[in-house]
């Protein structure tokens, strides 16, 4: 009892431990999961930042290049334009880019120019729908804009020189307020017409496949409509987003003069430096800078610490309003979200498959160790009933060999009576070593059966004439039903008559005092079904799952001290599965058990 306690306790402890493990398991997953959700967004938004750099770069030297003053184009000089034009061909990496320029003056009734490329030049040129919509756009200051995505163009305002910077004011934080900065006034805008194809079929794809080209996420590019411009994405989610065709700068590039801080108090001062990282804005023309929501910040610094602040920019928006186009980047499986909780559920999944399957482990190991336990235990058992089995034959042998020896029996008959004992006595043991040589070689798998076509009926009969003698002596009434019109059976015929023998055997030594058994034999389904029955003391329900099982006997049988050796059943069993067939009881304590022999009948 205490061993088994023991036993409990131990399943009961590597149980909790192992439970323990996978609650550790499942928060330190679940951290691990967390923490690369957290890189991988930051990961894909950065690939999707770099994208919209490099295509909103690629816009912006499209875009800035190009920007004159406006006393060329008052004086038809095309030097300056073609210079930039051949230095922005130059450099790019798209040259098609750019299929248009056109040149529009502010007055309305001046007519549009286009950009001859044979010539170099800009000519005149008839207007049309779309040039009229184009100079409708760009003369509405309140809601001008300048890229148009709906076309692909960009406009650039042409402004008048106006006055130079001769000095930077400073202005104490509760200092009087000064004369405000002020865009000069608009010469014309210069349209830039953007190719599409180029843009749809080069620019964007070979962005795709330099920063997204494992094929783990799939790239769209749409507009603030909704519509689609480059490819689409399917659902809601959108893993990272980066604003397209923004051409806000991102340096501000000022003072270039090396000699302009002279301007401060007439001398240069080498321990003052100028921020050099700064922010952009685009100033709209007679636009005071304070009424802007988005400024930005240029200090003077002495020594590395901040001197004034001459004017400040913040953002409101983070540039987005600024962007008709949006990258939205997806991650192959639907969401970056959706796959990192698949991943985790896998993790999980394997994790505790593996938990799982160390406590089948460990509960079949310790099943196992019970298990055999419990056959070491039987084996025990076995040899003792064995032992107790043979004893009392040989016993019965030694006592009628030492008086025959003795010379106690002497007449005729005596001998005879004596010679009948020894050799029953002999058959006995003889049948009890067959018994266990019959079930080592079944069990071992070296048993050979003798398979021959065979009447049942005739089985049946030697059966129950091998077992006259036990029948007669324990004055055993036999109820026999043999149907006449068996069909033959292909089967071993010892092997068959040894098995109908154990059950009659049994049916007899586990009668209760009864004298009657039936044996029957019968075709039923396609398979030949001989059965022996009892009124003997039954078997309980607990025990009808073990009573096949070699070595053993139930507790009840070893305490009522009924002789046998747990291999009667098991051995009937082995040899019903060695013909293809089964054995099975249907039983009630008190009231005795029927055992039915099944095998299938030539044909089937």
């Amino acid at each position: 009892m205490k061993r088994s306690w023991i036993t409990y306790l131990l399943v009961a402890g590597l149980l909790t431990l192992l439970a323990i493990l996978g609650v550790l398991q499942y928060r330190g997953l679940t951290q691990i999961n967390r923490t690369e959700s957290e890189k991988a967004h930051a990961r894909v938004q950065e690939q999707a930042d770099r994208f919209a750099m490099d295509f909103n770069r690629e816009m912006q030297n499209a875009y800035f290049n190009f920007q004159t003053d406006a006393e060329s184009w008052r004086t038809k000089n095309w030097a300056p334009f073609n210079e930039r034009l051949d230095y922005w061909r130059e450099r790019t990496t798209y040259p098609e880019l750019i299929d248009d320029f056109y040149f529009f003056e502010a007055e309305p009734q001046s007519p549009p120019l286009k950009y001859d490329k044979a010539t170099r030049a800009f000519v005149p040129v008839e207007s049309t729908p779309d040039l009229t919509s184009i100079r409708t756009r760009i003369s509405d200051e309140k809601s001008f804009h300048p890229v148009f995505d709906d076309i692909y163009t960009l406009a650039l305002p042409i402004h008048n020189v106006g006055p130079k910077l001769e000095r930077i004011v400073i202005r104490p934080a509760n200092g009087p307020t000064h004369e405000r900065m002020t865009m000069p006034p608009r010469y014309g805008f210069l349209a830039i017409k953007l190719n599409e194809s180029v843009i749809k079929e080069r620019v964007l794809p070979d962005l795709a496949a330099k920063y997204f080209g494992d094929g783990e996420y799939r790239v769209a590019v749409g507009d603030k409509a909704g519509n689609d411009v480059f490819q689409s994405l399917s659902g809601e989610n959108r893993d990272a987003t980066a604003p397209l065709l923004n051409l806000a700068p991102d340096n501000f590039i000022q003072f270039t003069n090396k000699n302009i801080l002279s301007a401060i108090d007439g001398e240069r001062r080498h321990n003052v430096t100028v921020s050099s990282r700064l922010e952009t804005t685009t100033l709209v023309a007679g636009q005071p800078l304070d009424a802007k929501p988005e400024t930005f910040q240029f200090e003077v610094k002495k020594d590395g610490q901040p001197r004034t602040t001459v004017f400040a920019r913040t953002s409101a928006d983070g540039g987005n309003a600024d962007s008709p186009w949006m990258l939205m980047v997806q991650h192959s499986s639907g969401s970056l979200d959706a796959y990192l909780a698949s991943t985790l559920r896998q993790n999980l999944a394997m994790g505790f498959g593996i938990l799982a399957l160390l406590a089948v482990a460990v509960i079949a190991i310790i099943a196992s160790a019970q298990r055999a336990k419990m056959f070491a235990q039987r084996q025990v058992d076995f040899v003792s009933s064995v032992s107790h089995e043979f004893r009392t034959p040989l016993a019965v042998i030694y006592s009628a060999g030492e008086n025959l020896a003795d010379g106690v029996a002497k007449k005729y008959e005596q001998v005879s009576r004596y010679g009948e004992l020894i050799k029953g006595e002999g058959k006995k043991l003889s049948g009890m070593v067959e018994q266990i040589l019959d079930f080592a070689g079944a069990d071992s798998g070296r048993k050979q059966y003798n398979f021959v076509d065979i009447n049942v009926a005739d089985v049946v009969k030697d059966a129950l004439a091998e077992c006259s003698a036990l029948l007669e002596g324990k004055e055993i009434n036999v109820e026999t039903d043999i149907s006449v019109s068996l069909p033959t059976v292909k089967a071993d015929r010892s092997a068959l008559s040894g098995a109908i023998q154990n059950l009659i055997v049994n049916a007899v030594k586990y009668g209760n005092g009864s004298n009657w058994i039936r044996v029957t034999a019968e075709n039923g389904g396609g398979n030949i079904k001989i059965s022996v029955e009892d009124h003997g003391i039954g078997i309980s329900k607990g025990e009808l799952r073990q009573i096949f099982q070699p070595f053993y006997r139930s507790q009840e049988v070893v305490d009522a001290q009924i002789h046998g050796n747990g291999l009667g059943l098991s051995l009937v069993r082995q040899i019903a599965k060695a013909h293809g067939g089964c054995v099975h009881v249907t039983s009630e304590v008190g009231k005795g058990s029927k055992f039915i022999f099944e095998i299938p009948a030539n044909g089937n």
